[in-house]
């Protein structure tokens, strides 16, 4: 959907999870397994999408991504997953 924004969660290759933002999960999912996606993930290289959710727009989306960053790893898929009140 047009001027949609997603936090996605990644996870790579050693068990660790990656949050991010973008309007094109795929493509960015693309990037990061080509080594062309965050620092990160070029070190920690991505398995597959976890889970994503979108947003109206991106200042939505970065403050989730920060919120995601904040919980604990076994917390971070739950969150995500969780319906919209």
């Amino acid at each position: 959907m047009k001027g949609l924004w997603f936090l996605y969660l990644l996870e790579c290759r050693d068990g660790s999870y990656y949050a991010g933002i973008t309007t094109d999960v795929d493509a960015r999912f693309l990037a990061h397994a080509a080594g062309k996606g965050a620092r990160y993930t070029r070190a920690h290289p991505p398995l597959r999408v976890l889970a994503s959710r979108p947003y109206a727009d991106r200042s939505a989306a970065s403050r989730a991504e920060w919120q995601i960053k904040q919980l604990p790893r076994e917390r971070k898929l739950a969150w995500l997953e969780r319906t919209e009140d």
